[in-house]
């Protein structure tokens, strides 16, 4: 099973590395945290946010902006607790 994913990986055309995808590669992500650690804590970040616009919270915010998947979890979050509200 390994052999057949590593075979499928390896026949794989190289895609190219676009200037969105370099800009995110080469974000400065620091304070640092981690996917983990972003999403145990996104529950909080969204409702706080919701309540207080000016809320910031650094790690999660440089997080957010460098990682597109949690970025997308979060406004997600945020839009279904706003239709809720």
């Amino acid at each position: 099973r390994d052999g057949e994913r590593e075979r499928i990986m390896t026949e794989q055309a190289p895609r190219a590395v676009t200037r969105k995808v370099l800009h995110n590669l080469t974000k400065n992500t620091q304070p640092w945290l981690s996917c983990d650690d972003c999403f145990a804590l996104l529950d909080e970040y969204v409702d706080r946010r919701l309540a207080d616009p000016g809320f910031v919270d650094v790690a999660m915010a440089t997080h957010l902006h460098a990682c597109p998947a949690c970025a997308e979890e979060a406004a997600s979050l945020q839009a279904l607790l706003q239709a809720d509200g």
